[in-house]
């Protein structure tokens, strides 16, 4: 595996020395400044990878596009739709000729991905980020005040929700809030309470199998241009792999993902296989979604998740990598057997990009001010251990 690392750009506190010391060859980021439906620029991309050359000390380079957004015009199929697909279509060529070939994306609705806690205090005194399904539903029955917000929870979780809302000190709503609708790291733009509701109400009309057919849509105007270009395109799974605020999610599942690359059979369609995300539903078998497109696989996030309870939704946390309940060792023994399976292809995509995805903050990173989830110190602890579990298989392949 390419052992890669992610950059927010000079506003991340996170040297790219650091992503070097630790191990890392090579870096993952995008124009975060760029709002989605812009095109990116040939100069904007060439400045983003000098600073990269720059800030590694010519150590490391630009190697996987993180993420180019999918606009909600295109997600909704919207007035600016087909604007919004070819500035994307002028992305896709930007970065080709800038040799960058592997772009992820997602098909997420309005939130990329959702916790509730961006710090969640560990026995250990380290933190980690959580997703509390009952203070989920506080935020979106009693703070959002959503329409029809009560009726995708269960009583139980309801009561619970009530109760929970009713001790929370002001500063603690605040914090909630903060955390649900603060914006994806290194972006510029955060949502306020109406902008959210705004954002939700443009989807009234639109349910899982639109969605889903939007998607399709989406990936048939772009193909083309990606496979003459020979990139590789690869989406990330929902974050978490169930339905929030009232919202449709398409790609949670095996099922999901079958379903669109079936429809948009192309080389240059493809799979983020993020286990963190994939995880957090009880139904996902993580070692069997990476045997089952392993052929597709075209980046992973690696990370670990330990839920509180077997049903569907649940809370959840981002444990240690090699703790949790997902098979991390399983994984990364079917993507090596994928790889060489590759090799002996002569596939050129043989070595798959693989990241250390967030990690918990220990040690130093406490005090750092970091963005939540990207602490230095956890994800080199993360990759340390992968690249334990990597060595490991690697030996007993050949004895």
């Amino acid at each position: 595996m390419r052992q890669t690392w992610r950059w927010f750009g000079l506003r991340d506190r996170v040297s790219l020395s650091s992503a070097h010391q630790a191990g890392a060859s090579g870096v993952v980021t995008a124009l975060h400044h760029i709002p989605p439906g812009i095109a990116w620029t040939a100069k904007d991309i060439r400045i983003r990878q000098e600073e990269v050359r720059t800030m590694s000390q010519g150590a490391l380079e630009w190697e996987v596009a993180e993420s180019l957004p999918v606009s909600e015009a295109i997600k909704t199929k919207s007035k600016e739709y087909h604007a919004h697909i070819e500035a994307y279509k002028a992305s896709l060529m930007a970065l080709a000729e800038a040799g960058i070939s592997t772009i992820c994306y997602n098909f997420m609705p309005v939130l990329d991905w959702t916790r509730t806690d961006l710090r969640w205090p560990l026995p250990n005194g380290g933190t980690a980020m959580r997703f509390d399904l009952i203070e989920f539903a506080a935020f979106d029955c009693f703070i959002l005040n959503r329409d029809g917000a009560a009726d995708s929870y269960d009583d139980a979780t309801l009561e619970a929700a009530k109760r929970r809302f009713s001790a929370m000190s002001d500063a603690g709503k605040t914090a909630l809030t903060e955390a649900i609708v603060a914006g994806l790291p290194g972006a510029t733009e955060s949502w306020t309470l109406t902008e959210l509701g705004d954002a939700i109400a443009c989807y009234a009309d639109i349910d899982r199998d639109q969605l889903r057919r939007n998607h399709i849509e989406f990936l048939s105007e772009v193909v083309t241009t990606a496979e003459s270009l020979r990139l590789r395109m690869c989406c990330h799974p929902d974050d978490p792999p169930f339905p929030l605020l009232g919202l449709p999610r398409v790609m949670s599942s095996a099922e999901d993902y079958g379903f669109v690359l079936d429809a948009v059979d192309s080389p240059s369609v493809g799979m983020t296989l993020c286990t963190g995300s994939l995880g957090a539903s009880p139904g996902n078998d993580c070692v069997a979604i990476a045997r089952k497109f392993a052929p597709k696989i075209h980046f992973l996030h690696l990370r670990n998740v330990t839920r509180d309870s077997e049903q569907k939704p649940c809370s959840f946390f981002e444990d240690e990598h090699l703790a949790g309940q997902v098979d991390m060792v399983g994984v990364i023994d079917v993507i090596l057997a994928e790889e060489a399976r590759r090799r002996r292809k002569n596939r050129k995509d043989a070595q798959i990009p693989m990241r250390p995805d967030h990690g918990q903050e220990i040690l130093s990173d406490l005090n750092a001010d970091l963005h939540p989830g990207y602490p230095a110190v956890g994800r080199l602890k993360g990759l340390a251990e992968i690249r334990g579990v990597i060595a490991g298989l690697s030996r007993e392949a050949v004895q």
